[in-house]
């Protein structure tokens, strides 16, 4: 609203695993008006087969605004181990007994990634899904689960507190803040995680003198201040989170891929 000079109307429709406004928008006209914000689902239900569109051709990516990464935490004091040597271990010994909160959608990113884990290290756990993260946080810490995976945004309370301590980062690199925690390469692990993103689409009819000027917009939002504050207030600045035209078609493409291949491997596809 800032950036472009007049305002901006948020319709929210929540359900049908992100996919709720998909009509809304394919029907909409295609003059620029009409804009759809998403996160990596999109890729995971068209990889999935439950969106017809693909979002890296069939919609015009304008630029992804947040990109962030996991993490596995454990309570602080526990006995059984300590890092993720020492938990990888204990799960070995004891295969599918560890549980792990995550979400509760079986194809989900969260999902995938630990799957992936579980597999190129070659040991088993339990993954226990809620779908409200309050469940998922009060799990772990009053010791229903023995770890958790999460964003570190969703948690930061929970690690200055110190009920939460990270174990592994699911990212090539090390983050910022994060620097002590192990990153895959770190444990052997060489793959790229899927990644969590948030990005805007237009639909791909719009005249290209509109969708230059919606991209320059969408980055000069992401470049003001207020909205800089805003990444940081959730942990969004801890690596490079924004993408381009043409950097947000390469993500949204390469997350596909992923979770087509993860899917085959797991079982989820029909």
């Amino acid at each position: 609203e800032q950036v472009v000079g007049a305002k901006v109307v948020v319709v929210n429709r929540p359900g049908e695993s992100g996919m709720a406004a998909v009509p809304e928008f394919m029907t909409a006209p295609a003059d620029g008006y009409t804009l759809f914000e998403s996160m990596e689902e999109v890729a995971a239900n068209f990889a999935a087969g439950k969106l017809q569109q693909d979002p890296a051709q069939d919609w015009w990516p304008l630029g992804i605004a947040q990109v962030t990464f996991s993490q596995i935490y454990i309570r602080p004091g526990e006995v059984r181990f300590s890092d993720w040597p020492s938990f990888v271990a204990y799960a070995k010994a004891s295969p599918g007994n560890v549980k792990i909160a995550n979400v509760g959608t079986p194809g989900a990113m969260e999902r995938v990634n630990l799957f992936m884990v579980e597999r190129a290290l070659g040991f088993e756990v339990s993954q226990v899904g809620f779908d409200n993260p309050a469940e998922r946080y009060a799990a772990l810490i009053g010791g229903t689960v023995d770890a958790l995976l999460e964003q570190p945004g969703d948690v930061a309370s929970f690690l200055e507190s110190g009920k939460m301590t990270p174990i592994l980062t699911l990212h090539p690199q090390r983050p910022l803040g994060h620097e002590k925690v192990p990153v895959l390469p770190d444990v052997g692990l060489l793959f790229d995680p899927l990644p969590r993103f948030r990005g805007f689409w237009s639909l791909p009819g719009v005249a290209e003198p509109r969708r230059v000027y919606l991209q320059a917009a969408l980055r000069a939002a992401w470049e003001s201040d207020a909205f800089q504050a805003f990444n940081r207030q959730r942990a969004m600045h801890l690596i490079d989170s924004y993408r381009d035209h043409e950097g947000a078609k390469t993500m949204i493409k390469t997350s596909i891929d992923a979770f087509r291949t993860a899917y085959r491997e797991m079982g989820l596809n029909p």
